[in-house]
């Protein structure tokens, strides 16, 4: 989602720098805007650096008729069209009267104006400015039209008065932003969790069986079930990927480790979600030396790796319990089967030979199957959405 964060002159602008890691965080695309008087207290630069974006600090480009800057001057019209919300912080006293009164003289007044996206004001000023009578009508203008306002705190101020007027904590107008989205922290006081990534078997200590899982269905789990405010335990084979924000991470390598790590730490857990791709078979022996090449054949004896997830299943106790199962045929038919099989509440599943939905992908089509013999399809979505939908319906079925 989009989101365009104001910026305005106040002793506070500094801190709309720490605002922005925190929507980030949230995967949330931050655009920034500027007004001169913020450009005072803190430079384009820093927001620039920290977005990966351009800052847009003035209404006009370069007066010429460019084509490029006849794209400039109606860029107010695009980011208004664009963004999922309007957020302003700090917004000074000015900043709120000119939205009370629709005074359109610079880029973010006149964003205002030509958005329909919601807009959140977190207001930073002296007391005494707070407090006057100009201030407080503007802000129940303001309330009255649906603009969502985090009131600021109450504390030192930078001008050396008491009172109300300082800036907002930064996680409070996060939570303010995300109620507004509709994004939930609905996993608060819940522990999840997933296995992600292969694992990978020794058959000599230079070659391994495993498989062509990135760990990325995995991970996002992990990383939108943290953004819903669970404690995540992440057991991972080995993977590239950036580990996720505040998860607790337990890398492992071999199936064993990886049924080790996870009965060890599922007590822990309320939800374990499996999405690791586990190696079904192992070498019987490994050999301690390379395997030379010959001019005959090779046989290698495989022998099954445990079953954690029918391990779980079988001593379930509380906890929810979800499987992922990749397949090329028969898809219905097999995810039936391993959800009675293995004692899972759901089952993934998804045909990996579909265009979208296999191994290394940042999307997935899958089905979700359901001990009630429910089945729910869903479109091809980013593996994070994906992640969310799951985490959906295990709340679901944990609340009925």
């Amino acid at each position: 989602m989009k989101i365009a964060l104001g910026v305005t002159g106040g002793v506070a602008a500094y801190k709309a720098a720490e605002l922005v890691r925190r929507l980030q965080q949230e995967k949330l695309d931050v655009q920034v805007v500027m007004t001169r008087s913020a450009q005072e207290f803190i430079t384009p630069l820093t927001f620039a650096a920290l977005t990966g974006k351009k800052v847009i600090t003035e209404m006009f480009g370069e007066r010429d008729a460019s084509p490029a800057n006849v794209e400039s001057a109606i860029e107010h019209i695009a980011v208004a069209q664009r963004i999922d919300l309007l957020l302003v912080a700090p917004a000074t006293a000015d900043i709120l009267g000119h939205f009370a009164h629709g005074i359109a003289g610079d880029f973010l007044t006149t964003l205002y104006l030509a958005t329909k996206a919601p807009v959140v004001v977190a207001p930073a000023m002296n007391v005494n400015m707070w407090e006057h009578p100009a201030t407080q009508s503007n802000l129940a203008a303001l309330r009255a039209r649906g603009v969502h306002v985090v009131d600021p705190d109450e504390g030192y101020l930078a001008c050396g008065m008491t009172g109300a007027g300082r800036l907002a904590a930064t996680e409070a107008i996060a939570k303010k932003v995300l109620s507004v989205l509709g994004l939930r922290h609905d996993l608060e006081g819940q522990s999840v969790l997933v296995t992600a990534g292969p694992t990978c078997e020794d058959l000599d200590p230079v070659r391994f069986l495993t498989n062509r899982s990135s760990g990325k269905m995995g991970y996002a789990i992990a990383d939108a079930s943290v953004r819903r405010g669970a404690h995540v335990i992440l057991v991972s084979g080995p993977t590239d990927l950036r580990i996720p924000e505040s998860v607790d991470w337990v890398p492992v390598r071999t199936t064993e480790e990886m049924r080790t790590a996870v009965l060890e730490r599922c007590g822990e857990a309320n939800i374990v979600i499996m999405a690791a791709a586990v190696a079904d078979y192992r070498p019987a022996a490994s050999q301690a030396q390379k395997l030379k090449r010959g001019d005959a054949g090779l046989t290698i004896e495989l022998e099954p790796t445990p079953d954690i997830l029918a391990q779980l299943g079988g001593n379930k106790g509380g906890r929810t319990i979800v499987g992922f199962a990749a397949e090329t045929e028969r898809i219905a038919e097999n995810a039936r089967a391993k959800l009675q099989r293995k004692g899972a509440d759901i089952i993934v599943a998804n045909d990996v030979t579909q265009e979208g939905a296999g191994f290394d992908t940042d999307t997935n089509i899958v089905t979700l199957f359901l001990r009630d013999g429910r089945e729910i399809p869903l479109p091809k979505l980013s593996k994070f959405d994906v992640a969310n939908r799951i985490l959906d319906q295990i709340l679901t079925l944990r609340a009925s």
